[in-house]
């Protein structure tokens, strides 16, 4: 159980009353929209090939950790990820392009079809998450990159370091590092380094939009693809399924005093999973996902959306939330 005195020490909120919530979690589409080719079912989003040579990306309330699909969905999460996408999308856009062509609906956008490369641009400006938990365990050569001796939880690294993984369709991700990328021809020696000149030149983006909402942008990962020879940036950025931040006052006290930081991400889920001994190990369960913990779950993705965005949170609620996203999907394809 998710209790009080945890909430209270490590995640410094209090939980939403679940009656606030009276929409279902939307956990999975299954539309056959015109010139439809394939559907894709990922982890969080339900995603539609048409032959026009777009893509329809749903962002659906599933929620995933240790690359496991959580039993329970969350109400809200895929309006959170999907509009605050939408909106590091186009403030990103000036350093590449982007797949982005419409956000027809708030759990849906449409863009470009592109051929994405297989590997997952991870950079970390600071030592958390999976990488502290390697580096605590011994571990100083993370994807290749050789960190030094002495360092603490949640601190800055000298600089942000880039530590790939493997974009596994199913199951675990694993770290990759540049050179193995290169000579397994996953991706070659020229197109990586330009990966790693945008991974660099977002992140530094990022931090900066994050710094001025009083946030630190800890670490967050990337997805490219290639269309008509371009390199472009695809799926999401920035939000907080693909991206840790802390709350920049008081991380530095926290940090002297060896505490854990206020943070908007998901890592917290990773944390209470953990602490009901779920790392998505074989034979382990997931603890019960209880009305409370939904719910304060989707208070969580809603504080990170309106502390990152400057336009005000709207729960968009309606009796049948997959027929109005149809709906939406359909008008804008009519008019294509």
């Amino acid at each position: 159980m998710w209790g009080k005195d945890l909430r209270k020490k490590e995640l410094g909120y209090t939980f939403a009353d679940n009656s606030l919530f009276p929409m279902k979690a939307v956990v999975k589409t299954n539309f056959l929209l015109p010139g439809q080719e394939s559907k894709y079912t990922g982890k969080v989003r339900d995603v539609y090939s048409l032959d026009n040579g777009y893509l329809v990306m749903v962002a659906t309330d599933r929620i995933s950790a240790f690359d496991v699909v959580l039993p329970e969905g969350i109400p809200y999460k895929g309006q959170v990820l999907n509009q605050i996408a939408a909106q590091f999308l186009d403030l990103t856009q000036d350093i590449l392009p982007n797949w982005k062509v419409a956000v027809v609906d708030p759990m849906v956008t449409i863009g470009l079809r592109c051929e994405p490369y297989l590997v997952e641009m991870v950079v970390r400006g600071y030592l958390a998450g999976h990488a502290w938990r390697e580096y605590k365990a011994g571990n100083r050569i993370l994807c290749g990159v050789r960190l030094p001796d002495g360092l603490k939880e949640n601190q800055k690294l000298p600089q942000p370091i880039i530590t790939p993984t493997t974009k596994a369709s199913e199951g675990h991700d694993e770290d990759i590092s540049k050179e193995d990328i290169i000579s397994r021809g996953i991706v070659s020696a020229d197109e990586y380094e330009q990966l790693e000149k945008y991974t660099l030149a977002l992140f530094q983006r990022g931090t900066e939009i994050a710094a001025k909402k009083g946030l630190i942008l800890v670490d967050t990962k990337y997805e490219f693809g290639k269309r008509d020879g371009r390199i472009i940036l695809m799926d999401e950025i920035h939000t907080p399924d693909s991206s840790r931040y802390f709350y920049a006052d008081g991380y530095e006290e926290r940090l002297a005093k060896g505490e854990h930081q206020k943070q908007l991400s998901k890592e917290f889920v990773r944390e209470w999973l953990m602490a009901g001994g779920f790392q998505g190990k074989e034979g382990q369960k997931v603890p019960e996902m209880t009305p409370e913990v939904v719910a304060g779950i989707t208070d969580r993705y809603i504080e990170l959306y309106n502390k990152l965005s400057d336009i005000p949170f709207q729960r968009t609620e309606c009796e049948d939330v997959t027929a109005r996203i149809e709906k939406n999907i359909l008008n804008f394809l009519q008019k294509k």
